[in-house]
């Protein structure tokens, strides 16, 4: 892991090796209307403006990877890829 990257913070000790799907982000039945990339932080919604509307989730919608910081650690984290979103 690069951890001098300013967006890393020991994430492998829950993404190591898990498996994604590329999706639209659909807000899951929380007290929150959004969540945010595991690594840099960007906010994902379907209701606030400007806010990420698709990315890489984990398959229970817990945890989301904007694209560019998937391509940038989608090598070191192993992650698999499903086709069903």
């Amino acid at each position: 892991m690069d951890i001098d990257d300013w967006r890393y913070h020991e994430q492998e000790t829950y993404l190591l090796g898990v498996t994604l799907r590329r999706k639209k982000y659909a807000e899951r039945k929380t007290k929150t209307d959004h969540d945010h990339c595991e690594f840099c932080g960007a906010k994902f919604s379907d209701s606030i403006p400007g806010a990420l509307t698709e990315g890489h989730a984990t398959t229970d919608d817990y945890q989301w990877i904007c694209d560019d910081c998937y391509s940038d650690f989608k090598d070191e984290f192993k992650w698999l890829v499903s086709e069903n979103a």
